[in-house]
């Protein structure tokens, strides 16, 4: 660990700028970039890209060729201290579709910001951006390299950016990630879920229902039966969940179907429990005779296991408290990308970006007082670990 940051100072040169903080925040809403539109992704990265170069970060394009880019921007410090890395993780996808921003705009009102994005996760760049602002404003430089990386695509599982992200964790002695704190205290997210699709593809035998249905196998009835079989596996107290989010099949009501499939949501707290879930999926057998089963997918993020937080999170709490803030924890369901660094055992704190709730909907809005104290915060750990 470094010194310790000068936390007050830090803090009070932040609160001055809070306006500044929320026109850029307007400018990065007003920047629509949905995961799926390369173009849009691309145009709100390269405002990202340019804001890390005003702040002296050697800045990185890593081009896709049917996703947006990412942005890679390093700042390395001062002089011959470079004594590893750190890495700041987030995403300039939103789940929002274009033209969202005419029926939502960016807006404040009573102290909170609206619009699509604002809460997951651009208030998040502000605030790190922001912090490395408030670090050379205070003229404490880091002694470890700092690496930010801004991926286009986590909102629809980090496709291309998974290998990219877990690059840089191997290089890095800790992760902080700015998805969005959770609940209006601001708690951090020490741990969370591995998630996962698993589908189920039955396949029977078509035959007319009323002529003669003992000669068919009803593929809808052999998925209801496999649903009625793994929902049993649920296990809320130890975190695990399974629940059937899509069921498709049939083709007409007098003809027994021949093909049905559901889809599969599972989650799972501890990686032990995701990979015995993944065996039971793996073994299931056809129930009526006749019928045949396909298993397809599986978890797609690793859990983010508290023991992986617990450290940065000790140091993050210590942190606030100079500032009189309380920073409280938290386990939630969903998944980010820091999953994928905690599973290969670097340090993960998740959760340090904006106060606010709301995600993915109409009413998304962020606390704008809070943005001056968790970028402080992001500062004081950049300048500690």
């Amino acid at each position: 660990m470094n010194a310790k940051a000068p936390m007050l100072p830090l803090f009070k040169w932040l609160r001055a700028e809070e306006a500044r903080m929320t026109r850029l925040l307007g400018r990065f809403v007003r920047a629509e970039s949905p995961s799926f539109d390369k173009a849009a992704v691309d145009r709100f990265g390269a405002i990202v890209a340019a804001e890390c170069r005003k702040r002296g970060g050697k800045v990185t394009v890593l081009r896709q060729e049917k996703r947006g880019n990412h942005i890679r921007a390093e700042w390395r410090p001062p002089g011959k201290t470079d004594e590893g890395q750190i890495l700041v993780l987030g995403h300039l996808d939103t789940v929002y579709e274009a033209g969202t921003l005419a029926r939502t705009p960016f807006r404040i009102s009573r102290g909170r910001a609206y619009g699509p994005g604002v809460f997951d996760m651009k208030a998040g760049i502000v605030i790190a951006l922001f912090a490395i602002d408030a670090l050379a404003a205070a003229k404490v430089a880091p002694r470890k390299r700092i690496v930010f990386l801004w991926t286009s695509d986590e909102e629809i599982g980090s496709g291309t950016s998974r290998a990219l992200i877990e690059r840089e964790a191997r290089r890095s002695d800790a992760v902080l990630v700015l998805e969005p704190a959770l609940g209006p205290s601001g708690c951090v997210k020490t741990a969370r879920k591995g998630v996962g699709e698993i589908e189920i593809v039955a396949t029977g035998r078509a035959a007319h229902a009323g002529l003669n249905p003992e000669d068919g196998v009803n593929a809808i009835e052999e998925i209801a039966r496999q649903i009625a079989r793994i929902v049993r596996w649920k296990q809320p107290s130890r975190g695990i969940t399974v629940s059937a989010g899509l069921v498709e099949g049939g083709t007409r009501t007098n003809v027994v179907p021949e093909k049905a499939r559901v889809v599969v949501d599972v989650r799972a707290s501890r990686a032990g429990d995701m990979r015995a879930l993944e065996r039971k999926f793996r073994a299931l057998r056809p129930i009526l005779r006749g019928a045949k089963l396909q298993i397809r997918g599986g978890f797609n993020r690793p859990p983010l296991e508290r023991r992986a937080s617990a450290t940065l999170y000790g140091t993050a709490r210590l942190l606030a408290s100079e500032l009189g803030v309380t920073l409280g924890e938290a386990s939630v369901g969903g998944g980010s990308d820091g999953n994928f660094t905690a599973a290969l055992g670097v340090p993960t704190l998740d959760g340090l970006g904006a106060v606010g709730e709301g995600a993915h909907s109409p009413g998304e809005k962020i606390l704008i007082r809070a943005m001056p104290e968790r970028a402080a915060v992001v500062a004081g750990l950049l300048h500690t670990i």
